[in-house]
């Protein structure tokens, strides 16, 4: 735990290399469990250095566990870089359980509600939309229409800058004659802002008009599984109902859709209204048919309101985005303390990414709750990799340039510290996509490690809000469900205030704890989950939606 100005430190007492939380020069000097040694580089904040010298093929260890090893030998107060430390990670197999954890104290949280949307099946939504959907995309430019002449005449058109003004002064000064040096310096900081209509349906946060380029011309498992997804948003406990628009000759069939809406929720009741161009003929016919139905829609949906309920109704989705050095120390175990408060309430967390869960497959596996649940949990693993590295791309190509450009060399690096966000509580589920995953407790659901398929994916398994952690920044949002954006370093946060809700760069900066941040972020959970905070992804219109094929997307 971080609680003061630290130059750096040692995640567990395991490791042998250090994390600077400062940038630190060369020759600086580090007095460590009784040694003191000078730095052989300047090591950036968010980098780590060894304790010890270490010879070729040691191994090295973050998290207490397996990151790497060492390409050649290393002397005491080394940078790990990327040309000195490949990717490594211990095997699992079918271990013991180990399902005994300390459960957090949550007296702060135990009376406490949000006001949000009963639904007939028990589920509480956080939000209440209409949904208009696809069903192949064949169908996105009638889904674009319907857009077109509905959110802005009913009130749903995001707050937004407009850029016209802008592009105007451009033109004008290109056609005065202006040079390309010119017209690159011409000062566009007096954007002004579209304000929002006032909202015919007050009761109803939105219309979301979803496209994707899926539904036909693929494997019928994609098709299939496009179904699934979409059943899961329907039957979200944030949507109202849903209009869709069907082809009618394309193999995601309105037929299975309904089968899988029936799997999730046998006494589904809300309206749902299923149009196919092909029978009924022209356009104007569709159009027309769908205008009215997803109006009436929308009048059934504004009769709901929200209403209290206890925490044990939340479905918190876990996801990181743009990761850096930091996030394994700060917004992450963050969100992991409040995984746990959040299961000792009764309520469910989703943690997802499996390509993020490379080198720490044995202790999620021993922490399911039988075996059967760690047996499917390994298994989803290694059929995942296998097929990423038969397609010449193992989980250990995860990093992404900005990952490894702040401190996470090696993908077990970054997993170790991704993994933290689960907490310590027992897993209860393991969920392979799109199925619900949405049962109290942790439940790890496969998908990839890409943020917006994963996070689409979360959603679909029933989250009900997301915490997305990010240290380079992110503006990644959903169509139906808010996500909450969690920088893991104050410099971020400060930097990008536009995506960016909370600040957790506090842990690092030694103003706050852990469990301290978790409370902060918790409280601010609530007030978004009843409607009286909107995130910055809201507020933008941020309605990310991609399917996965299932394929190798790591």
């Amino acid at each position: 735990m971080i609680r003061e100005k630290l130059m750096f430190v040692q995640i567990h007492p395991k490791d042998n290399v250090l994390v600077a939380l400062r940038d630190l020069p060369k020759g600086f000097e580090v007095n460590f469990a009784g040694k003191t040694f000078a730095l052989l580089q300047d090591v950036a904040a968010k980098h780590k250095f060894t304790i010890d010298a270490m010879p070729k093929d040691a191994e090295v260890f973050m998290y207490g566990v397996l990151v790497g090893k060492v390409n050649f030998d290393l002397q005491q107060g080394a940078l790990i870089d990327v040309d000195n430390l490949r990717h490594a990670s211990d095997d699992f197999k079918l271990g013991t359980r180990k399902l005994a954890w300390e459960k957090p104290d949550v007296s702060a949280f135990a009376d406490k509600t949000f006001n949000g949307f009963h639904r007939s099946n028990g589920a509480v939504g956080t939000a209440n939309h209409w949904l208009v959907i696809p069903l192949v995309f064949c169908e996105n430019r009638n889904v674009l229409t319907l857009k077109a002449a509905l959110e802005d005449k009913l009130g749903y058109q995001v707050e937004s800058k407009d850029y016209s003004d802008e592009v105007d002064e451009l033109i004008a000064k290109y056609q005065s004659g202006a040079s390309i040096d010119e017209l690159l310096s011409v000062d566009l900081s007096s954007a002004k802002a579209n304000k929002a209509k006032h909202r015919l349906f007050p009761n109803v946060d939105g219309v979301k008009f979803l496209n994707h380029d899926m539904g036909c011309g693929g494997t019928r498992m994609d098709s299939d599984a496009l179904c699934g997804l979409l059943a899961g948003y329907i039957t979200h406990p944030n949507v109202a109902g849903a209009t869709i628009l069907s082809l009618g000759c394309q193999h995601a069939q309105a037929s299975i859709l309904k089968a899988e809406i029936a799997k999730r929720d046998p006494n589904f009741d809300k309206p749902l209204y299923v149009f196919e161009q092909q029978f009924e003929g022209t356009e104007q016919e569709l159009m027309q048919k769908a205008i009215k139905a997803t109006f009436a829609g929308l009048a059934i949906a504004n009769k709901q309101e929200r209403k209290p309920a206890g925490l044990a109704k939340l479905c918190i989705g876990l996801e990181c985005g743009g990761s850096d050095g930091f996030s394994g120390i700060s917004a992450n175990p963050a969100l992991g303390y409040l995984s746990d408060i959040l299961v000792t309430l009764g309520g469910s967390v989703i943690l997802a990414e499996f390509p993020e869960l490379c080198g720490v497959e044995q202790e999620m596996s021993d922490r399911c709750i039988d075996e059967d649940t760690a047996e499917k949990f390994m298994h989803l693993m290694k059929i995942y990799n296998a097929k990423a590295e038969a397609d010449g791309s193992g989980f250990y190509m995860n990093p992404s340039p900005g990952n490894i450009r702040d401190g996470l060399i090696t993908d077990a690096i970054k997993s170790a510290g991704a993994a933290k966000k689960g907490g310590t509580s027992p897993v209860v589920a393991v969920i392979d996509y799109p199925e619900l995953a949405n049962g109290p407790g942790l439940n790890l659901l496969c998908t990839p490690g890409n943020d917006v398929e994963s996070t689409t994916a979360e959603v679909a398994a029933g989250a009900n809000i997301v915490l997305f952690t990010t240290g380079l920044g992110t503006p990644t949002g959903n169509p139906i469900t808010p996500v909450i954006k969690i920088a893991t370093n104050t410099k971020t946060f400060e930097k990008m205030p536009d995506i960016i809700d909370i600040n957790c760069g506090t842990i690092i900066d030694g103003e706050e704890t852990i469990e301290e941040s978790a409370h902060r972020i918790l409280d601010y959970v609530l007030k978004v989950a009843s409607g009286e905070e909107l995130p910055k992804a809201v507020k933008l219109g941020q309605d990310d939606f991609i399917p996965w094929r299932r394929g190798v997307s790591l």
